[in-house]
This record gives C-alpha cells, structure tokens and sequence, in this order.
C-alpha cells in the first residue's frame, strides 16, 4: 500500500516545500499537477523542503486530464470542504490510495468534485469562522489517518538517543 499525495495546481512555494516534507517523512510519493504557481527551482520552495527533496519521489502531470490518464482505476480520494463524508471514515487498509488537494486560493474546480462526489472527503471543523485549513496541514492529517489505519508501514514508530535510559 503506498499513499500517494496530488497538489492540483499549487500556488504557493512554502506549503509544497512542507508537504514534500511530509512525503519524505511517510514514504509517500508526491503529485504535482501543473500549472505551478511557481518554480521548482523557487528558494522558497527549497527552503521549506530543506534537505528532503532528494528523498520524495515526485511526478509532474501537465494537467489535470494527464494525472486522470495515469491514475487508471486506482482510488482517488478528493479532499474538500464540499464533502458529506470525514476522511476518517473510509478505509485505508488496502490498495494504494491517492489524496488530491485542490489550489490554496480556490481549492478543486467544482465541476470535478461534482462529477466525483462520491469520492469527496472533508476533514470537520468550524465553518464559521475559518474559511479552511493550511494546506500542508491537511495534508499532515490526511496522510497520518492513512497510515495510522495501516500500522505505519515501514516508518520508524520509536527512536532512542544513544544512551537513553528508556530502554
């Protein structure tokens, strides 16, 4: 099982140096769909990610039409605060799953989410008075979900200092 995160056409450089983050922490591999809000190359962008970059394995699609191309039938999971379901209700345990996020400014394009409601997922929170969450954030939430219901697969559940007297 391999959880796989999908940026539809991020705009701003720290939340995608953050999430890259994640991915190198979870062994997820991230999506990028174009167009970016910015350069790959933005010290921004690197500065957030630090050293990690060269530990996520990163796919660029073009658009939103080649990532569906790619994606085939594999489970496609859309994180929105247009949704009925909570991410913590579904399933996780089996397959490889891929968890789209929409553009900080304007999240998914509606007519997507509306011809895929069914695979729509929203995280609770106070709609009143916060607009939505930090899209690194959610991310964070929505990967940790995942792997918790997988028992972590392949992540390091403790660590000890050398002379740590927990042992």
């Amino acid at each position: 099982m391999t959880n796989h995160i999908v940026l539809f056409e991020p705009q701003i450089p720290a939340n995608t140096g953050n999430i890259a983050r994640t991915c190198a922490a979870t062994n997820s591999p991230l999506h990028l769909i174009e167009p970016l809000g910015f350069s790959t190359d933005d010290k921004h962008l690197k500065r957030a990610g630090l050293d990690y970059w060269n530990d996520v394995n990163i796919t660029y699609h073009k658009d939103l039409a080649a990532f569906l191309d790619y994606l085939d039938q594999r489970p496609l999971h859309l994180i929105t605060k247009f949704a009925n379901a909570s991410y913590s209700e579904i399933d996780y345990t089996s397959d490889d799953h891929f968890f789209m996020f929409g553009k900080e400014t304007t999240g998914l394009p509606e007519e997507f989410m509306r011809e895929n409601a069914d695979k729509c997922l929203r995280i609770p929170m106070n709609d009143e008075h916060v607009r939505s969450l930090n899209l690194s954030n959610t991310v964070a939430l929505v990967v940790y979900e995942a792997l918790r219901q997988q028992n972590f697969p392949n992540l390091e559940l403790t660590h000890h200092y050398e002379h740590d007297k927990l042992d």
